[in-house]
């Protein structure tokens, strides 16, 4: 009987023991694994190009992934991760996508000598003038009492 009781003992150690390194194995497969290589997919297909909001997205969720597990909460850090990788997914489609690039190469292109761009719309009517100062605020009229004194 001590014998079976000592296996039995020693088997929910073991099972113990076990469960608590379920943590790091899923952070590696869902961050490392999973993450880190869709934001290098997202990366190689242009998005920090064509797809700068899902794209800065996926790397802010993937950093703070990496910050979270450092304070080893893993599970945190999963979500972080999947949301990273969701975002990443999602930043690469829209940059392999021919309809949401622009049509017009040199909408993009910066000015070649660091000059700022003219505006499109420069036949807009400039702003009227504020007034130089604002009419003074009328007084406000007596209130009469509620009672008239004895």
């Amino acid at each position: 009987m001590a014998a079976m009781a000592r296996r039995s003992a020693f088997a929910i150690v073991v099972a113990l023991a076990c469960a608590g390194a379920c943590g790091p194995v899923a952070y590696i497969h869902q961050v490392t694994f999973g993450a880190d290589d869709a934001v290098e997919a997202a990366r190689k297909a242009g998005a920090e190009k064509y797809s700068p909001y899902w794209f800065t997205r996926a790397t802010q969720y993937l950093e703070m992934a990496r910050i979270v597990a450092g304070h080893a909460d893993y599970q945190g850090a999963n979500k972080f991760g999947k949301l990273s990788e969701e975002a990443a997914e999602h930043a690469r489609e829209e940059a392999t996508d021919p309809a949401k690039r622009p049509t017009n190469p040199m909408e993009t292109a910066p000015a070649k000598d660091g000059a700022v761009a003219p505006a499109k719309d420069a036949a807009v009517a400039p702003a009227k003038e504020a007034p130089a100062k604002t009419a003074p605020a009328k007084a406000a009229p007596a209130i009469a009492p509620a009672k008239e004194a004895p």
